[in-house]
Formats: structure tokens, sequence, C-alpha cells
């Protein structure tokens, strides 16, 4: 089980257009953007250390997806 809810990820290809989107479309755009995040997240964390913080910014999410 992911961490994304499968329905969020339907409403989410719904809003760019989409009539109708099959469950296991939405679970793999899940599977992939849980990935992604989890890259991106390990880079800001990198990021926010390397500055001398334990929080996570918005700034380093962004430069993290640079």
């Amino acid at each position: 089980m992911g961490i994304l809810p499968i329905s969020a990820v339907e409403r989410l290809i719904r809003s760019v257009g989409a009539p109708r989107v099959s469950r296991e479309a939405a679970a793999e755009l899940a599977k992939i953007l849980e990935q992604r995040g989890a890259v991106i997240s390990a880079k800001a964390v990198k990021l926010s250390r390397h500055a001398g913080r334990k929080t996570v910014t918005a700034d380093d999410v962004r430069l993290s997806n640079e």
C-alpha cells in the first residue's frame, strides 16, 4: 500500500481532462509520484542539513526539484 490515496491521483488525472481513469493507471501514477517525491525529499533534507537547519523549507524542496 502506498502513501498517496488512489482517489486523489484519479482526481489529479481527471483535472487535466481525462473523462475516465482506470484504477491501474491511477495506481501506477501514484507509484511514480511517490518514488519521485522520495528522491526530491531526500535531496531537500540534505540541503536543510547542509544549511544547519532541522526544518525542510519550501525553498529546499524547490531547489531539490531542479
